[in-house]
């Protein structure tokens, strides 16, 4: 059944996470600060509705990946303190899944910034 009160106090958790990112994640921030850029180029070349949905989507994704990744170094790290091949291979992997998300985020802007200057 569903309980929205559980939700509503979870929230919070989810805050949290997302401020310690913030202060505490270098990539985290890096993305964080391409999703500014691409919003400030979306409102100096006055992007159409499609275009934000594609760039929120994008953007989103990015930074959602990037939380996936700190949340798998981060229990890889607690559970395999030390060098093992294979807590390797999980943190490479999981690096590997926000860098071909990048790739296509990347794809997406060039595909509207690339459009817009065919048409000038």
């Amino acid at each position: 059944m569903l309980n929205p009160g559980k939700f509503i106090k979870s929230v919070p958790h989810a805050f949290r996470g997302i401020t310690s990112l913030i202060k505490n994640d270098n990539n985290f921030r890096i993305h964080l600060l391409a999703v500014i850029v691409v919003i400030i180029t979306g409102f100096w070349i006055e992007f159409s509705e499609g275009e934000w949905l594609a760039a929120i989507l994008t953007m989103g994704g990015v930074l959602a990946l990037e939380a996936i990744n700190t949340a798998i170094e981060t229990v890889v790290d607690l559970v395999s303190p030390e060098y093992h091949i294979l807590a390797k291979k999980a943190k490479d992997v999981a690096a590997g899944a926000v860098l071909l998300f990048v790739f296509a985020a990347l794809a997406v802007a060039g595909i509207i910034i690339g459009f817009r200057i065919m048409n000038l």
